[in-house]
């Protein structure tokens, strides 16, 4: 495995690459052009970011290899998650890691604000006394409103609440009417705003949180009121807020992201007095670039060695001791889906069905490796992540169903695939093994995960004998044959082979008289 480290990603975290076998390259600077980074990251399994490198879709054009994107921080805005989702590429974050980091530095802000401390820093250092014109206020007893109650939000207004601050807040991801989390009371976003003495937002950006703070919204504040943005740029209208700074209508505000970063050295928002600026330092601690970079580093590596999935942005989680339960199945469910993909060509509906004890076991990544491998045969990369995107598209109907009768197995799995009226049914076990039990109906076993020849035949005497002997001939030697008779006048055939069958050799086996089918997988 493969790993391209861009933006300064921690030792710590690269060291755990390296112990696990992991060979590492690190980026000498962000990589901004994104036809270069498409052609360095075609010869790598994974790669590290931050905020300087932006993975937008074009960059994962030839990401032929590329299986993880890993974000050391919380914000995903700089990665084309959809494009990554298309292509089977998993998303992760380590939104733990900097929580504190973050957190503080918003505070931070809310004390320069209330103490003018930047203005006062750059006069005495320019030889002045700049005590005129700098008189502060005192936070204890502010209203603190926060866009955002999530980890970092709740770690501020936690912090806030320490100082004598009264806080209240605004989540736009909690259902209208939830209760408050914990003793923050909640609010409207427009009651928020209209309260606040000092607003600050801890959100991501995205389509709906773009200029959350518009003209209309910042004008709807208190007059006289702050605003703090350290969370993502492109929450505020930038030159609104410039405006209604001019106007005096906003006392001040702070920001640590902006709409473009890096930002242009001209941008009107570097000279204005009552703006306080910080280049993106939210979790720019020596501890919390520790924390995301072990932190994301440990889920990348468990998810490519174990299946297990922390932190992931377009796959549900699965915990380690989740990942060792569904383990031992997931060889099983690939060759399924290999051997649903031969019996029934262009399938249009998928049907799995786990039966018998199914407590503690998380079905949703079996039936995604399933249908990655079941779509996979056809054309295009199909991964896990992107198995129920390609199935949508390609017009194939998943449905799955847990519980009902393990027909005297501890756990039985019933694939059924269909295309229009024809109809084929898998039942499979781990008993002894990965072990097929069923093949529509019939009872025939097989290791799915060996070479085996599927084959629906005449039910007469002879067949074996005459396959065998025609195999034989070929130098390819029986395993073993399991024969079930269907009840029609056919029967149905698994036969386990040494090696892979030629394709001259599969028209000479189909030639025999009786066989009415044959398919290698």
């Amino acid at each position: 495995m493969k790993v391209l480290a861009c933006d300064g990603i921690h030792e710590d975290g690269l060291n755990l690459f390296r112990d696990a076998g992991w060979e590492v390259e690190i980026a000498p600077e962000p990589i901004k052009d994104p036809e270069v980074l498409a052609d360095t990251l075609a010869d790598f399994d994974a790669v590290l970011v931050r905020s300087a490198t932006k993975v937008p879709a074009s960059a994962l054009a030839r990401a032929a290899k590329l299986k993880v994107i890993g974000r050391a921080g919380a914000g995903v805005d700089t990665i084309d998650v959809d494009a990554a989702t298309a292509r089977g590429i998993a998303v992760m974050n380590a939104p733990d890691g900097n929580t504190l980091a973050a957190a503080e530095h918003a505070i931070s802000l809310l004390f320069a604000l209330a103490r003018h401390i930047p203005r006062a820093d750059a006069g005495m250092k320019a030889g002045e006394w700049p005590k005129a014109g700098l008189t502060g206020f005192e936070l204890e007893g502010k209203k603190l409103g926060v866009i955002g109650l999530g980890r970092i939000g709740g770690t501020v207004a936690r912090k806030a609440a320490g100082i004598g601050m009264e806080v209240a807040a605004h989540d736009p991801f909690l259902p209208a009417g939830a209760a408050a989390k914990g003793s923050v009371p909640l609010k409207s976003l427009d009651e928020l705003l209209a309260w606040a003495d000092i607003v600050t937002l801890h959100i991501p950006r995205t389509k709906d949180t773009t200029h959350l703070l518009s003209e209309a919204r910042m004008r709807s504040m208190k007059k006289g009121a702050y605003l703090i943005n350290a969370a993502r740029g492109g929450l505020v209208d930038e030159a609104a807020l410039l405006a209604l700074l001019d106007e005096g209508h906003l006392a001040g505000a702070a920001l640590d992201t902006f709409a473009t970063e890096p930002l242009q050295a001209e941008s009107p928002l570097r000279a204005h007095p009552r703006l306080i600026l910080t280049p993106h330092l939210g979790a720019s601690t020596s501890e919390a670039q520790q924390a995301v970079s072990t932190i994301l580093a440990r889920q990348i590596i468990d998810f490519t060695a174990t299946g297990a999935v922390a932190g992931c942005v377009n796959l549900p989680p699965l915990t380690a001791e989740a990942a060792r339960e569904v383990g031992p199945w997931m060889p099983l469910m690939s060759a399924l889906g290999r051997l649903a993909a031969r019996l029934v060509p262009a399938p249009t509906r998928l049907h799995v069905t786990y039966a018998g004890r199914t407590e503690g076991l998380d079905t949703r990544p079996l039936t995604r490796l399933l249908v990655a491998a079941l779509m996979g045969t056809a054309s295009g990369r199909v991964t896990p992540v992107n198995a129920l995107h390609e199935a949508a598209a390609r017009g194939l109907t998943v449905a799955e169903t847990v519980g009902g009768d393990g027909d005297g197995f501890d756990r039985l799995l019933r694939v059924r695939i269909e295309n229009g009226d024809r109809a084929r049914e898998v039942e499979a076990t781990l008993h002894r093994g990965p072990r097929v039990v069923r093949l529509d109906g019939v009872e025939i076993e097989f290791d799915p995960l060996a070479p085996v020849l599927l084959m629906r035949n005449e039910d007469r005497p002879g067949m074996i004998g005459t396959v065998g002997s025609k195999l034989g001939t070929a130098g390819v030697n029986i395993v073993n044959f399991a024969l079930g008779a269907a009840g029609d006048g056919q029967a149905r055939a698994a036969i386990t082979v040494d090696r892979a069958v030629s394709d001259a050799e599969l028209v000479e086996l189909r030639a025999i008289p009786g066989v009415l089918s044959l398919h290698q997988v």
